[in-house]
This record gives C-alpha cells, sequence and structure tokens, in this order.
C-alpha cells in the first residue's frame, strides 16, 4: 500500500499541479483547476441581491436549481472597482458541499506549475490576508499570486452568505 502512495507521491511532484489563471486589476492569480466547475459569461441580470450580506457579495443566482452566492473578488481583495465588460467571467467553483461563483476581470489560460516554479508566500504587500495564498507561481516574466480558494470561500463572513440566502 505504501508503494502506490509513494508512487503517486512521486508522480504529482513530477507533473505538477493546474492552475486555472485570473486577472484582477492586472494582476494574475491562480487557483487549483480541479475546483472549478466552469467559468461563465457575467450577466448581472441573473444576480438577484441579498440584504444585509458583505459589500462582495453580487448576490445570488440560479445555475440549473442550485443557489449560487457570487462573490466579486475585486471588492474582496480591497482592489478599485473596475466596470464590467465583455471579457468580465463568473468562474463556478465546485467546493466540497458548497458551489460559489467568483466574479473576475478575466480568465487567461491553465498552466502547469512543478514545485520548483512555486516560492513561499510573502508575510507583506498583499492585497488580502497571507493566510489565503499558498503560493507564489512563476513562469519565465510571469509571477502568479496563487490562492487557496477553498480556504478563503469557507471562511466566516461565507458562511453569513450562505445563511442570508437560505431565508
Amino acid at each position: 500500500m505504501s508503494n502506490l502512495a509513494d508512487s503517486q507521491s512521486a508522480m504529482s511532484e513530477s507533473t505538477g499541479q493546474e492552475y486555472l489563471v485570473f486577472t484582477l486589476a492586472a494582476q494574475e492569480y491562480g487557483i487549483d483547476i480541479l475546483k472549478v466547475q466552469e467559468i461563465r459569461g457575467y450577466d448581472s441580470q441573473t444576480v438577484t441581491r441579498i440584504a444585509n450580506v458583505p459589500s462582495f457579495v453580487k448576490g445570488v443566482t440560479n445555475l440549473r436549481g442550485v443557489i449560487v452566492p457570487i462573490v466579486d473578488m475585486r471588492i474582496k481583495f480591497n482592489l478599485e472597482n473596475v466596470e464590467y465588460n465583455h471579457q468580465t467571467v463568473v468562474v463556478i467553483l465546485n467546493l466540497g458541499s458548497r458551489v460559489v461563483g467568483v466574479v473576475v476581470d478575466g480568465v487567461s489560460d491553465v498552466l502547469m506549475l512543478q514545485r520548483s516554479q512555486i516560492s513561499a508566500a510573502p508575510q507583506f504587500g498583499t492585497a488580502f490576508a497571507t493566510e489565503y495564498l499558498t503560493g507564489i507561481g512563476t513562469v519565465g516574466e510571469r509571477m502568479l499570486i496563487l490562492v487557496d480558494i477553498e480556504k478563503l470561500m469557507t471562511s466566516d463572513e461565507m458562511a453569513l452568505v450562505e445563511a442570508a440566502a437560505l431565508v
């Protein structure tokens, strides 16, 4: 049994991990591709506002019978407000028992990062608490802020959103 675990561990080290790359205010971020369910264009007409939720929550939408909270990552990360345009998308995430949509400026690509391309997250100069960072990925001249999207979207404030959506 341990041989199987050892070979899987060695395989993941040699193959790396895939990240969906998205942009917010000209900065690139990466999230684990396995958490992504789908990518959709942003349509404010399909988002229903909910009272008494944090400002970063745009509302909820009905996605094939599932009520999905929609979070604007620019507001969540305290970035300047950017106008929605044809590149603005919602990344639908499947986080265990929860489905959440995050609004981002755009999605560029999927990148495979090896462990050697990932550095520890800095403890200063980030737009949000470093507890949600898994590291900084580098590909040539590109630097990606790698986000633990599951940890970010399962915080206490997201529990408030879930409670409000059930009312």
